[in-house]
């Protein structure tokens, strides 16, 4: 099965797809989301944490950098094209973590930043014999919020939707 890649992706000469933007929770698919969105901002304005932000296009997207989304709703609450819908029983989507060999442990210098932003564990430190503790995820358990995006110190976290990285 091919996937398909944006032009924009296309032109920065990411073929493979993967470092698409991180659309803002309950979102639909990339090109229906495109489709339905009217680039208003409402979105935008309603976040509580302030992450959203938008694309040159002038599509919203997520900046975990700025923090981590609390799963509000209020975003999708706000969208009035409904190229957002917040449903209580709809997961706000499938982004997940992912950790890269960057990771400090994994080069025998101590972190474990992470693992304290985690609120959901899905990141702990298994102790080794004789060695660090590394950072161990539990891919089932992360809802993708980001925290421990914003506090890694070389970049090792990286989010994804379903394997394919942002």
């Amino acid at each position: 099965m091919s996937k398909s890649i944006s032009r924009a992706q296309f032109l920065r000469g990411d073929f493979s797809g993967k470092h698409g933007h991180i659309r803002p929770p309950w979102s639909k698919g990339e090109r229906s989301f495109t489709m339905d969105c009217s680039r208003c901002n409402d979105c935008i304005k309603a976040c509580p944490e302030q992450i959203l932000s938008h694309d040159q296009q002038g599509f919203p997207l997520i900046n975990f950098m700025k923090g981590e989304c609390t799963f509000c709703g209020d975003c999708a609450r706000a969208c009035s094209t409904r190229a957002l819908q917040f449903s209580e029983t709809v997961k706000p989507w499938t982004l997940r973590a992912d950790i890269n060999k960057q990771c400090l442990p994994l080069q025998g210098v101590v972190c474990g930043r992470c693992a304290e932003e985690c609120e959901v564990s899905a990141i702990s430190m298994k102790l080794v014999a004789g060695g660090i503790s590394i950072p161990q995820l539990e891919s089932d358990a992360c809802n993708g919020c980001g925290a421990c995006f914003r506090v890694c110190p070389t970049t090792a976290i990286e989010l994804s939707y379903n394997g394919a990285s942002t």
